[in-house]
């Protein structure tokens, strides 16, 4: 790739090309939790507080009416800073000169100002819309009145009690980010377990070790671990076809003449991977910009069964990253935590089992702030990856020409932003695709919830 090509996809700040391309979509702000009180005492003072988001540094803030405001973060009066404002309830007030906005941004009061002025009736401070779905706050930060209707993705359709949702920071630009999840190939190498062990049903506390349950199926009247299959057939054949929201991603691991292990992903432009995470939990994870050299992912688990345990999932994953900035404990500061002895006798990387984000994190953090691509050599398995950037490049080029970006972003395609479907498992080889697909359609079929979700099909 050029020098110039790797600028282009991966600056994103406010007046960039591919920025102008991020804004056409909702883009997640905040977890919900961060205004709980119970998880941050601090809120129940004081509901409020900075936000960075691609690029852009703003306040977010709830008032007495549960009404979300995010307004940019310079006072309009004479810029200072609106996260120290006071929280008053119907609004927030900058201490700098007492002028007061509400959560659309309009201001409500300048009280140096002669009586009878009118002068707050003429300025506003430049908001964003906020809806909140599935415990992720989501803003729209493209041009006033164009954002596109929500898509009914299983994250956002299935019931509060059957969604999880949580974050982390990676110190690394957006697109290194997302392309380590579009990467079927990876799996075998980086999540890696040089030994099995006894199969562990996956359950809502399941964060790691994902690799260590059963895959779907049998292979000659036995299950088969995660492990066993990524470690023993690691040249995958790797094929995507186009979809509404992106390219479904089908990985074929041939076993035997009578088996093959299918696994069935999905990316969804811009930034976002589904994946299965057990044969009755997804998982649907963006990577959001923060700025070009920080990424939040937001992981939404989806239940197909039972409803999620939230306060064990929560639990499993505050060991590994802390709020309030959900930074990780593990880093390039501490090595990531890697162990040579590990290395040697247990798994690939070195870097444990219990949380695999952190292999992840490791690959994407230790290219650097901003991956140099032109640099790097790619092979047939990067396929997605290549065919990924080029539709980067083509949204770019349309946007700029005045055009609609891909997917989400168009609402003429609203309709058909449902599911997607995954699945993992081993099926008999010479009937692959019909089998993942009864598997896709029994799961679906067995949700309780699904039958009151409205679909358009």
């Amino acid at each position: 790739m050029k020098a110039e090509q790797n600028e282009l996809l991966t600056r994103i700040g406010p007046g960039t090309p591919c920025g102008a391309v991020l804004r056409q979509y909702w883009q997640p702000v905040a977890l919900a939790e961060e205004f709980d009180p119970a998880y941050e005492p601090r809120m129940a003072e004081r509901p409020l507080k900075a936000v960075r988001l691609l690029g852009q540094d703003m306040i977010l803030f709830k008032d007495d009416q549960g009404r979300w405001g995010l307004l940019d973060r310079d006072c309009p009066h004479r810029n200072a800073d609106l996260a120290y404002a006071r929280h008053e309830g119907d609004g927030v007030r900058c201490p700098f000169h007492g002028w007061k906005f509400d959560a659309t941004g309009q201001c409500l009061d300048t009280p140096a100002e002669p009586l009878g002025s009118t002068l707050c009736q003429r300025v506003r401070q430049r908001s964003y819309p906020v809806i909140e779905q599935s415990g992720v706050l989501f803003a729209w930060l493209g041009e006033e009145g164009q954002q596109p209707p929500f898509p009914h993705f299983d994250c956002f359709a299935a019931p509060d009690t059957h969604v999880f949702a949580f974050k982390g920071m990676w110190h690394c630009n957006w697109l290194q980010a997302f392309e380590v999840g579009i990467d079927p190939a990876h799996t075998s190498f980086l999540h890696r377990f040089l030994n099995d062990a006894p199969l562990e049903a996956i359950g809502d506390n399941a964060a790691g070790k994902q690799f260590r349950s059963a895959s779907m199926g049998e292979a000659d009247g036995q299950r088969w671990p995660m492990t066993r299959i990524m470690r023993e057939f690691h040249r995958p054949d790797i094929r995507f076809e186009p979809r509404p929201w992106g390219f479904q991603i089908t990985t074929l691991r041939p076993m035997t003449d009578a088996l093959t292990h299918v696994r069935v992903t999905h990316e969804v432009f811009p930034h976002t991977f589904v994946i299965p995470l057990s044969e009755t939990l997804t998982i649907t994870q963006m990577h959001v910009p923060v700025d070009d050299t920080h990424t939040y992912w937001y992981a939404f688990f989806t239940s197909f069964d039972k409803p999620v345990d939230k306060a064990a999932m929560r639990a499993q994953r505050v060991q590994f990253i802390e709020p309030p900035a959900y930074l990780p404990k593990a880093g390039r500061h501490n090595q990531w935590g890697f162990n040579p002895k590990e290395q040697r006798e247990q798994t690939y990387l070195g870097m444990g089992e219990e949380d695999i984000n952190v292999h992840d994190q490791w690959a994407v953090e230790s290219m650097g702030p901003i991956q140099d691509r032109t640099r790097e050599h790619l092979g047939t398995t990067d396929k997605v990856i290549m065919a990924n950037r080029r539709l980067l490049l083509q949204a770019i080029e349309t946007v700029r020409s005045g055009g609609k970006a891909p997917g989400m972003a168009d609402p003429a395609l609203n309709a058909q932003m449902q599911g997607p479907d995954t699945v993992d498992g081993i099926a008999p080889a010479s009937q692959w695709a019909e089998w993942w697909q009864q598997q896709a359609r029994a799961k679906r079929e067995r949700a309780p919830w699904q039958a009151t979700v409205k679909t358009t099909a």
